[in-house]
């Protein structure tokens, strides 16, 4: 007999690839996936598989390699409030989306973002589905906010990257979260995930020659260390912070965590490696749950 469960979808930029080896993992387990609350890249995949077209995306983004990320780029010449625009990318995932509505989805679904004016978290529960994701992806400084009912909505993650809290009234048996910036005291060996990336690399190379010759990459620079590279390490640093504490309020019942420097935020090209990372991750948080043979008793 399957067993229905709640699935949380944490932030993490390109780590959120995860998500998709997390989902094929529950399903391959028996666990039915009734309810879905995500963030950032969560609600994006989250959305995608409440749509049901999980498969389709997962061989795009298998499918796409760093020219092609960089094509996805507009960036914003003017004041908007982000240097990247989000137009592109979004006409890209677009058809993975359709048409749809939250509240016609086959399963409950929450987008999460934050209401810049209200200074509080805000739940897509209805509405346009492009929209909810679009304003819970929108990180700040990066992608141009999205105004919704008079609010400037951005990045979910600034308040709440682990949105466990909208999966508590949920009438299903357990709760899944799945955390993309958990740090282990004993690193993990991540070599066997990188095979994926060892195909690109010639590509990656020709890349590397093409920005050096261009100006935009100082080889004799520390460990090539960008602005980008700070903004990025500032995030995962808040977004470690506050996951903890939402874990420690919202304890789930199955918890799988992604190390945090299993791919950086924008290696949007290592969609294989981090799927299969997902899976087996996953796998591995579930035996530990079956092993303690614990049950949720849902409240009558």
């Amino acid at each position: 007999m399957s067993r229905s469960i709640s699935l949380v979808l944490g932030s993490g930029g390109a780590r959120g690839y995860a998500h998709i080896g997390a989902i094929e993992a529950f399903g391959e387990r028996g666990y039915a996936i009734k309810s879905i609350s995500g963030c950032s890249m969560g609600a994006l995949v989250g959305g995608v598989y409440a749509a049901g077209n999980l498969e389709n995306f997962k061989r795009w983004a298998i499918n796409l390699d760093w020219i092609g990320a960089l094509k996805l780029v507009d960036l914003s010449l003017l004041a908007t409030g982000g240097a990247i625009k989000g137009e592109k990318v979004f006409e890209k995932i677009a058809p993975f989306f359709g048409d749809k509505r939250i509240e016609d989805l086959p399963i409950r679904f929450t987008a999460v973002a934050t209401d810049l004016d209200g200074k509080k978290e805000f739940w897509f529960q209805e509405g346009d589905l492009k929209t909810a994701i679009r304003a819970s992806v929108a990180i700040p400084t990066i992608f141009t906010p999205i105004y919704h009912n008079s609010r400037a909505l951005v990045d979910g993650a600034v308040l709440n990257p682990l949105p466990i809290a909208p999966t508590m009234s949920d009438r299903t048996e357990l709760i899944a979260a799945v955390n993309l910036c958990a740090n282990y005291s004993t690193p993990l060996n991540l070599a066997p995930y990188a095979l994926a990336t060892e195909r690109k690399k010639p590509l990656l190379a020709r890349l590397k020659k093409l920005l050096i010759k261009l100006g935009l990459w100082n080889s004799r620079a520390r460990a090539n260390v960008t602005q980008l590279d700070i903004f990025q390490r500032v995030i995962e640093v808040m977004q470690d912070s506050m996951t903890l504490y939402k874990i420690a309020g919202y304890l789930p019942d199955i918890l799988v965590e992604i190390p945090i420097d299993s791919c950086k935020t924008y290696d949007f090209h290592k969609a294989e490696e981090m799927i299969k990372l997902g899976y087996d991750l996953t796998l591995c948080a579930i035996d530990k749950y079956e092993a303690r043979g614990e049950n949720k008793v849902i409240a009558p």
